[in-house]
């Protein structure tokens, strides 16, 4: 017994040192600068709450799982859900009108959904930047006419872009959908398009009172070139 003693004590007195030098505190302690900061030095590689994914396990004292990773999951969902689509932003922008702060908008444009309608209702961004009445919308709208935006589409009320802006009362926007040096809304014909209630652009701003609205449509159909919208106009008056 005593020599089996000796035998197991010479063994435990070599490994001990080598088994303490792996073990994760110890090894912090004697070579990792004592018991300071322990926490930043995470030495057992463990994470904070926010870092968990849904691969992680986690135990309590006792060594019971804990459920975490459906919170971890739903978290992540969440967060997924926060980012909202280029419809809610475009929707957003309308919400706040002439407050409105359409840079999130903008650098969600291009090409591709210049001409994006919405689900309900039809609308378009140059609709909605042509009744906005934010001072940054009129350059806005010459950036979406660079990208391809189609002024003669029409919302589910029948309205095109003129439209808009004749109800909402943006002259500047009207200006720019009238200009031939911007979409040459007179030779699209934007101001002649009926809605669903057989209303021109026209007649929607002159019943708001739009009249300054009025008058830029007015003065377009003037001085077109085919002289017919001006006569046209003269029989509306």
């Amino acid at each position: 017994m005593w020599k089996g003693m000796i035998v197991g004590l010479a063994i435990q007195s070599i490994m001990c040192p080598f088994n303490l030098a792996e073990n994760a505190l110890v090894s912090a302690i004697l070579f990792k600068g004592g018991l300071n900061n322990l926490k930043e030095k995470r030495i057992f590689g463990e994470k904070l709450r926010e870092e968990l994914d849904a691969t992680d396990e986690v135990t309590d004292a006792e060594g019971n799982a804990i459920k975490l990773s459906k919170q971890i999951a739903s978290k992540k969902d969440s967060s997924k859900k926060d980012t909202k689509s280029f419809e809610d932003v475009l929707l957003d922008t309308w919400d706040l009108g002439a407050d409105a702060d359409i840079k999130p908008l903008m650098a969600m444009m291009n090409k591709k959904n210049v001409n994006f309608a919405t689900s309900e209702n039809g609308w378009t961004p140059i609709m909605i930047m042509s009744g906005l009445g934010a001072p940054s919308a009129i350059g806005a709208m010459r950036q979406l006419k660079s990208m391809g935006a189609n002024p003669e589409k029409v919302d589910k009320e029948g309205w095109n872009a003129l439209h808009w802006a004749a109800f909402h009362g943006s002259a500047s926007a009207a200006k720019v959908l009238l200009s031939k040096d911007d979409y040459d809304g007179i030779t699209l014909g934007l101001h002649k398009l009926n809605d669903k209630e057989g209303k021109t652009p026209y007649e929607h701003a002159k019943e708001e009172g739009n009249d300054d609205v009025a008058i830029v449509i007015e003065e377009a159909e003037t001085t077109s070139p085919d002289g017919a919208a001006k006569d046209g106009m003269r029989k509306r008056k």
